[in-house]
């Protein structure tokens, strides 16, 4: 059964997918990624690109996420219940994971696991395992 399991260690970005900009040129709305959004998906793509399976996945996957923040005043391991949601960063994660050539579309994920903690090694934790 194919699976790609890794870890990344990185502060994870706090900007997601959600935060375009619009612009109005000859009338019509343009939309557009601000500079921190495209240096967020930028720092992702090269460190996923280091992970990439050696076939894209073709079957429906199971994404397994945990975001782990650098914990602050928190404890090791507590949950992050504070902003960015987990829809917002999986978004920009998945989309990034697309380019990088991680499957032929997002949609082949039918199931994600995600979480997000405060933790003394901060970085992304990734599973992706193909459905049976």
């Amino acid at each position: 059964m194919m699976k790609t399991e890794f870890f990344m260690p990185m502060i994870p970005p706090t900007v997601t997918a959600q935060e375009h900009k619009v612009t109005v040129s000859h009338g019509k709305p343009i939309f557009y990624d601000p500079p921190e959004v495209r240096s967020a998906k930028a720092k992702l793509t090269a460190y996923l690109s280091q992970h990439k399976p050696d076939k894209p996945y073709k079957k429906g996957v199971r994404l397994t996420t945990k975001w782990l923040f650098p914990k602050e005043q928190h404890k090791d391991g507590e949950y992050r219940i504070t902003k960015p949601d987990t829809d917002n960063l999986q978004k920009m994660l998945k989309d990034c994971m697309t380019v990088c050539g991680f499957w032929t579309d997002d949609a082949l994920v039918a199931s994600e696991i995600c979480e997000k903690f405060w933790a003394a090694n901060p970085g992304i934790y990734i599973k992706v395992e193909v459905l049976k």
